[in-house]
């Protein structure tokens, strides 16, 4: 795989800081039961990254020192981590708000079977993967049968509440584009998901969110190869819009890796580019205060384009 990491640096995208910390998004390891062309992690079946039984109760103590909004869970498939249901449950009693990311086919895998009850039971926001609401688009870009899979997910999880307004039970969808493209408007595509998935498989879903593919891993190294890569960052660069730097979501967010270390986001943890605290040492999970990162430099690079470019890109969709 090509490294795209040494066309990121150096960058004059805009300097900015941290302010008050909301959310740790924890990737509980690169394993996953799909293989798809965006994945900006690489995660695949062949992953053996994994976080520990001892990482996951540092994340807990952080959790319950911090006073922390939100656990946002990732991977992978965040689900085959042995100690996913674990973190759940204890960053519920917490009364933390759980997010899991969950790629919808996972919950038909072997000892999975009770998955879909579980995060009902424990009121977990779901964000799922759905590229597009056409099945050969989604097969392409996540591989055969992925689409007919995720339908299959989606109606499980409509049975048990998700997506119905007065439930409480949030199950909100990520679109990816199939190339080196920005999104489309969030708000037009989202009313496209509503209708086609309606009408056409009797799906209901909260919302959209949109994201920008990453010129990082997969998706970087298969630009690369395409000789496109400096195209796509020219894209991203030319629509930058200065508004959107106030809400890029590394300003409220910290990402912990599997090992329990610290990065500004999920994207800068995959070039290994870890949060900068002024040592010598790599910050870890165990030595953080929350109360100790408002006004820390974040780390940027070329790649950050990729969150302030046109309507901007976040873990819960656009910016704008």
């Amino acid at each position: 795989m090509l490294d795209s990491k040494p066309l990121l640096f150096p960058t004059d995208f805009p300097a900015i800081a941290r302010e008050r910390l909301e959310t740790l998004q924890v990737n509980l390891g690169y394993r996953c039961n799909q293989s798809c062309v965006h994945c900006h992690v690489d995660a695949g079946p062949k992953r053996r990254e994994e976080m520990s039984a001892k990482t996951a109760d540092a994340v807990l103590d952080f959790l319950a020192r911090g006073r922390i909004a939100r656990l946002d869970i990732t991977g992978g498939a965040p689900e085959l981590n042995a100690n996913f249901r674990r973190l759940v449950s204890a960053a519920r009693r917490l009364g933390v708000h759980v997010i899991d990311r969950c790629n919808l086919t996972i919950l038909e895998e072997p000892g999975q079977e009770d998955l879909a009850e579980f995060l009902a039971a424990h009121r977990v926001e779901v964000v799922a993967s759905l590229p597009c609401y056409l099945e050969e688009n989604v097969d392409r870009q996540r591989g055969n049968g992925v689409f007919e899979g995720s339908i299959r997910g989606l109606r499980r999880l409509n049975a048990l509440g998700y997506g119905e307004p007065e439930s409480g039970l949030e199950l909100n969808l990520v679109y990816n584009p199939l190339g080196p493209v920005l999104p489309p408007p969030q708000c037009a595509l989202e009313a496209d998901y509503r209708r086609v998935l309606a009408e056409r498989y009797g799906v209901r879903f909260n919302q959209l969110f949109t994201l920008t593919n990453m010129p990082i891993r997969r998706f970087g190294s298969m630009l690369q190869s395409q000789g496109r890569f400096a195209d796509y960052l020219g894209l991203l660069k030319s629509a930058h819009r200065e508004e959107n730097l106030g809400a890029v979501m590394c300003r409220s967010l910290i990402s912990v890796d599997w090992q329990g270390y610290l990065y500004d986001c999920d994207f800068n943890q995959m070039l290994d580019l870890p949060m900068a605290d002024g040592g010598a040492e790599r910050p870890h999970i165990r030595a953080l205060a929350a109360e100790a990162l408002a006004g820390r430099r974040i780390q940027v690079g070329e790649h950050c384009y990729g969150c302030t470019a046109g309507q901007g890109s976040s873990c819960a969709g656009a910016l704008a």
